[in-house]
């Protein structure tokens, strides 16, 4: 996808940490794809809260990590969770500024919220010494299909659509063939692209939303509306809600 860049989404990172996430489930599958030594530098690429970040400490003991996150509220959260010395840094992915190259990336369910995957690719190649592997799973074509529905549904609301209307998608979902091309494009190799299906049934359907799928809608509607918005949205999906998953799996070389 094309046009101006995309604004960093900012989040409700405490209740974002309360919520029930598969994004845990998400992070071991990356984590198992590693093969590291213990003494590698590794960039977590949108660290959150920094509760995931935690695992990646435990593969490199010897080694150091680095979080990254252009989100102000995530930082702060991280650094109540992982302590005020951990080397945590508010940045904007497409353009990351380290002290050091690194000799693996991480990044788990974040570059979808990224419209400009060629230049992010081309400055997480910045930052990787030559050889060090990108490992990442994000949402792919296809991903969370029930909700953009709901979402397309409202689109003429009157309620919501002054502050909505005109703006990019707020999801850059993309596909196998257009992830391997940009990658290949920003210079790295060995290049694997996969998908596979999760769904996800929310014990807290309202809550999972506000929190886990709409903070970009949020940053656009006026405080007031949000609750509506919510349950807008909930009244016009499935019911129950289940969110179907797309994850779009990199695997790559530098």
């Amino acid at each position: 996808m094309t046009g101006a860049p995309s604004d960093p989404v900012e989040w409700r990172a405490h209740e974002y940490d309360d919520q029930s996430i598969p994004h845990h489930e998400w992070s071991e599958q990356i984590l198992a794809r590693f093969e590291l030594k213990g003494d590698e530098t590794v960039l977590d690429a949108g660290c959150g809260t920094g509760r995931l970040t935690k695992k990646l400490v435990e593969l490199v003991p010897n080694g150091h990590v680095i979080g990254v996150d252009a989100s102000a509220s995530m930082i702060e959260k991280a650094r109540e969770n992982l302590g005020e010395d951990f080397d945590l840094r508010q940045q904007d992915l497409r353009q990351l500024d380290l002290p050091e190259k690194v000799d693996a990336v991480y990044s788990s369910a974040v570059f979808h919220w990224i419209q400009e995957h060629e230049v992010l690719f081309r400055s997480l190649h910045g930052v990787m010494k030559p050889g060090a592997v990108l490992e990442a799973q994000c949402g792919g074509d296809g991903n969370i299909v029930e909700i953009e529905r709901a979402l397309e549904a409202l689109a003429g609301d009157e309620r919501f659509a002054p502050y909505l209307r005109g703006e990019r998608e707020a999801w850059n979902y993309a596909s196998i063939e257009d992830t391997r091309s940009r990658l290949a494009l920003a210079g790295f190799s060995d290049i694997r692209v996969w998908t596979h299906p999760h769904a996800v049934s929310p014990s807290d359907p309202r809550g999972y939303l506000s929190t886990v799928i709409l903070p970009w809608h949020f940053d656009r509607l006026p405080p007031d509306l949000h609750e509506s918005f919510v349950r807008a949205v909930l009244e016009t999906a499935p019911q129950p809600l289940a969110v179907n998953y797309v994850r779009l799996n990199i695997s790559a070389t530098a």
